[in-house]
C-alpha cells in the first residue's frame, strides 16, 4: 500500500477494527499494571507542560510495534514517537495514553487512541478505556463500504452503537459533555444558544467522542488547541455512528491533511447534524 484511499481500503473492514482493539486492549493491560504501582509511574513534565508516565512510553512501544506487523508500510504518528516518516496520504494516529492527568488523579477517564486517517479524512477509529473495561470502535462508510461502530468490554462482545438524532425543535434540551482538566472557551455565537439551555457532563480523555457516539451525549465542543492523535479515533467513531465532527468556524468536517502539522483547530462533535445547520 502506498497511501492510496483505494489501497487503504484493505484495513477498512470490521475484522481489522477488531484486530485493532486487540492491540489496544494489549496496551491498555501494560498501561493498568503501571496504574497499580503509583511508585513506577516516573512522572515527568513535557515540554509543552504535559504529563508523562512509564505507562505512555510502555503502551507506545507496545502499539508502534503491533502496528509494524500489522501494516509495516503505513507509517505512524504518535503523540509519544517521532514521525516515523513516509506517504502522509494514509498513516495511523495515535495517543497511548490519552488523559494522562486523569491517569494521574486515579479517576479511570484514561484511554488508548489508535485512528487510521485517509486523504486527511479520519477513516476508522478505535479507543479502550482499560480502567473502564469499555472500547469503541468504528470504520466509516463510503463506496461499497457499510459504516459499523460498536462497543465492547475487554472480552471484545460487540454490540451496535448510534448518536441520538434529537433535533432542535422548542424545549429539546441537549446534552453536553465537555473537558475535566481542559477549560471549555467561549462558544461560537452559533452554538450559544442551544449550549445555554443543554445539561452538562464531564468526562477525561476521548472518552467524550464516545458519549456522542453511543448516543449518551449530544455535543462535544472543544474550543482551544488539540493535536490529530487526540481526535482522529473519536472522529473516526463518531461519523461510523451517524454523527460528525467538525471545524466550528468554517462548519466543514475536521481534516488531518498533514502528520507533520499536528495541531487542529477549535471543533464540535454532533449526534444530530440539524444542530451544525442549524434547523
Amino acid at each position: 500500500m502506498k497511501g492510496s484511499r483505494v489501497q487503504a481500503e484493505e484495513y477498512l473492514t470490521p475484522s481489522v477494527a477488531k484486530s485493532i482493539a486487540q492491540i489496544a486492549a494489549d496496551a491498555g493491560r501494560a498501561i493498568m499494571e503501571i496504574y497499580e504501582q503509583p511508585e513506577a509511574w516516573n512522572v515527568k513534565v513535557k515540554g509543552d507542560a504535559s504529563p508523562l508516565t512509564l505507562a505512555d512510553l510502555r503502551a507506545n512501544d507496545i502499539i508502534v510495534a503491533a502496528l509494524a506487523r500489522l501494516a509495516p508500510e503505513v507509517p505512524v504518528l504518535s503523540e509519544e514517537s517521532p514521525w516515523t516518516g513516509g506517504d502522509v496520504a494514509t498513516y495511523w494516529a495515535v495517543d497511548p495514553l490519552d488523559g494522562t492527568k486523569e491517569f494521574l488523579k486515579r479517576n479511570g477517564e484514561f484511554t488508548v487512541n489508535i485512528g487510521l486517517v485517509v486523504d486527511g479524512c479520519a477513516q476508522a477509529g478505535v479507543i479502550y478505556a482499560p480502567a473502564l473495561n469499555q472500547i469503541w470502535a468504528g470504520i466509516r462508510g463510503g463506496g461499497c463500504r457499510e459504516a459499523w461502530a460498536a462497543k465492547a468490554t475487554r472480552e471484545l462482545d460487540w454490540q451496535s452503537i448510534a448518536v441520538t438524532q434529537l433535533g432542535l425543535d422548542e424545549g429539546v434540551t441537549l446534552r453536553s459533555v465537555g473537558s475535566r482538566s481542559h477549560g471549555g472557551g467561549e462558544p461560537p455565537e452559533w452554538l450559544r444558544d442551544p449550549l445555554s439551555r443543554a445539561t452538562n457532563i464531564s468526562r477525561g480523555s476521548s472518552l467524550k467522542f464516545c458519549l456522542v457516539a453511543e448516543g449518551n451525549a449530544d455535543v462535544y465542543l472543544r474550543m482551544g488547541p488539540t493535536s490529530i492523535w487526540d481526535t482522529a479515533a473519536g472522529h473516526a467513531i463518531v461519523s461510523a455512528a451517524g454523527g460528525a465532527v467538525m471545524d466550528v468556524n468554517t462548519r466543514d468536517e475536521l481534516r488531518y491533511l498533514d502528520p507533520r502539522s499536528t495541531l487542529n483547530p477549535s471543533f464540535v462533535s454532533v449526534g444530530d447534524f440539524a444542530l451544525i445547520e442549524g434547523r
